[in-house]
């Protein structure tokens, strides 16, 4: 057949021609591609395992003291602390709220220094100390912080009160606890939906008063 349609029909022999010339090509390509890949991969690509193959090498080691505790752990370097607190060593105390840095519920002290976890990739912080929620207690004897809160009733829903109370705990240790409008500034970017605000700041002023080892 002639060609009819602006060149996308094509004359019978000349396909006939194309064909073999075409299967060679193919054949060709497929049998250098086999002989350049190790045995191994060619068997994981025919089990589907190529993408996990390619996870395990992007992954990254990282050494970390979280709570006392010794971890090494192999990692994406796109992993944000948070996530890996939470889904990896299953300490999920600190909380996932806005992801953002903007709402302080997944505050935890890097080296005694409080961080957004939800913006600090894990690779950072690679050979410091982390503090969670969850080391702050030794035992079942609570943390003077911990304690202030329940007295206080610094919490209602409790979804912002690990982020609050490591701040809170930070906020005595940097010096920025020496009066009601001081602590309310350098504890703005914890967000309480709740509105519990006043207990919050009771809770610090009577840790900070009371001269406790925070």
């Amino acid at each position: 057949m002639e060609d009819l349609n602006n060149g996308f029909l094509t004359d019978e022999n000349d396909q006939q021609k194309e064909n073999p010339r075409r299967n060679f090509l193919k054949q060709s390509s497929l049998l250098t591609a086999v002989a350049l890949t190790p045995g191994v991969a060619v068997k994981a690509a025919e089990n589907h395992l190529d993408e996990q193959i390619a996870a395990v090498f992007e992954k990254l080691p990282v050494s970390l003291n979280v709570n006392g505790t010794a971890h090494k752990l192999l990692i994406e370097p796109r992993v944000t602390l948070l996530d890996l607190l939470r889904e990896q060593l299953h300490l999920t105390g600190t909380k996932k709220g806005c992801d953002y840095g903007q709402c302080g519920a997944c505050t935890v002290h890097v080296d005694g220094q409080r961080v957004n976890s939800c913006l600090t990739l894990a690779m950072m912080v690679d050979g410091k100390k982390i503090t969670t929620i969850e080391g702050l207690a030794k035992g079942d004897e609570l943390h003077p912080m911990q304690e202030a809160f329940i007295k206080h009733d610094g919490f209602q829903c409790g979804y912002c009160t690990p982020g609050q109370i490591m701040s809170a705990v930070a906020c005595i240790r940097e010096g920025h606890a020496g009066s009601e409008s001081e602590i309310r500034e350098y504890m703005s970017g914890n967000i309480c939906r709740c509105g519990a605000y006043p207990n919050i700041v009771n809770a610090i002023q009577e840790v900070k008063n009371g001269g406790q080892q925070v």
